[in-house]
Parts: structure tokens; C-alpha cells; sequence
């Protein structure tokens, strides 16, 4: 079953508030999809799962999961005090023809202009099916937030540009990081090395910290 793409903000918001406190079995089983025993070769499930119960129609493609209403969605596996367990993935990193690239046109801020974040239960411990849906975050950086994840962006993009993508770490950024992203070590994609030549390396992803993810949470909990 796919249900049909919300007409609004609000009617996207009312649609995560009612799947809040439902288990991934039970989501599954309204949709009448299949559960996977794990999700080690399935990473995607439950994000997939959650997009076709809000009617999401962007599928893999670079535009935000609601496009028409500008709203990029994230489930964010916590643990049991609410703790983020990972980074939050956001758009490949480009390490090529990356002239005049801007932040302000920049895919990064194009996919966290406004975010739909779903907190989800994520311990291993507790059996797939059985893990629940959290209730529902719509959520949009703060002038501060934004400055930061621009300073963060520019000076990661700045090192791809001198050549310097091999010395980037996952300690580089305060909000943002860039790490490797591909299936294993093997994948192996194009970039500028220290002396301006081609060099081939692995496939690399901006990444939100969980410190700041942990922050968005907080912030709406406070509230």
C-alpha cells in the first residue's frame, strides 16, 4: 500500500504524529511489506518504510523526499535515553569540478533547509520488528545552527579544492563531517590531488554529528 503525498506541512506533520508509538512490524504489516529478519544488508529499510507510510515520492533521487513542500525527512536511530546512535547521513561530498560552488546553492543546505526528523528506536537489542516509531520533529536551523554548518561546509569544500581530501577526518567540522561513503574500499571515485593532479579515492559523505543531531532533540524536548 502507498499512501498519497500530503497536500501541506501540516497534513505531513499530522501523518508522522499517527505513526508515532506504532512498531516497525505493525507499519510493515499495515503496508503489507515484507520485514527483513536484520537490516545488515538492508541499511535503508526503515527509512524507506517511513517515506512510503508518508507518502514520500522522491525515491533515490537528489531532491528533498517532500520536494513540493521543500522538506528533506530523517530517522534518527536513538538509544533508550533518547541519545543519538550515529551520524545522520546528508548528500555526497562533490570532490570534483566543485568552481564557484557557494554555500547558498550548495546541495548541503538545499537538503537541510527544513528537515522532518523521526526519532526511531535503534538498539540491536531489541528485535526489528518490535522497534518503535518516536514522535516527530519539524525542524528548521536556527541563524546560529546555519552559520555554523556554512563555516563547517566551507572549510571542508576548501581542503577538497587545495587537494587536501585525503588529510579530511571525521574530526574536522563542529556540526558537519565528511567521511568515506561506499559499500567497502574498493569503490573508488575521482579527485584533485595536492598537485593539482587527478587521484582516484573513495567515495566520501557529509555527515551531521551526533553532538549536533543530540542538539535538535534536546532543543525540541526543552521547548
Amino acid at each position: 500500500m502507498t499512501l498519497f503525498f500530503p497536500k501541506n506541512e501540516q497534513e505531513l506533520l499530522n501523518r508522522a504524529k499517527l505513526v508515532a508509538g506504532y512498531s516497525f512490524g505493525e507499519i510493515a504489516q499495515y503496508l503489507n511489506i515484507v520485514i527483513p529478519a536484520n537490516l545488515n544488508k538492508q541499511k535503508g529499510w526503515v527509512g524507506n518504510l517511513l517515506e512510503t507510510f508518508l507518502g514520500a515520492n522522491a525515491g533515490s533521487k537528489a531532491q528533498q523526499d517532500f520536494a513540493e513542500l521543500g522538506i528533506e525527512l530523517k530517522t534518527i536511530p536513538v538509544d533508550k535515553q533518547g541519545e543519538p546512535l550515529e551520524t545522520t547521513f546528508v548528500s555526497v561530498t562533490p570532490l570534483m569540478a566543485n568552481y564557484g560552488v557557494i554555500w547558498e546553492t550548495s546541495h548541503v543546505k538545499y537538503k537541510l533547509n527544513k528537515v522532518l526528523w523521526i526519532p526511531i528506536e535503534g538498539e540491536r537489542s531489541i528485535p526489528l520488528a518490535e522497534r518503535k516509531v518516536g514522535h516527530p520533529i519539524l525542524w528548521t536551523p536556527t541563524a546560529e545552527q546555519e552559520q555554523q554548518l556554512k563555516q563547517d561546509w566551507q572549510e571542508l569544500m576548501d581542503m577538497i579544492a587545495l587537494g587536501q581530501v585525503e588529510k579530511i577526518t571525521a574530526r574536522y567540522g563542529t556540526y558537519l563531517q565528511i567521511r568515506p561513503k561506499a559499500a567497502n574500499g574498493k569503490a573508488l571515485t575521482q579527485a584533485i590531488g595536492e598537485h593539482g593532479q587527478i587521484i582516484l579515492t573513495r567515495p566520501r559523505g557529509f555527515y551531521l554529528k551526533k553532538a549536533f543531531t543530540r542538539q535538535i532533540l534536546n532543543c525540541v524536548i526543552n521547548d
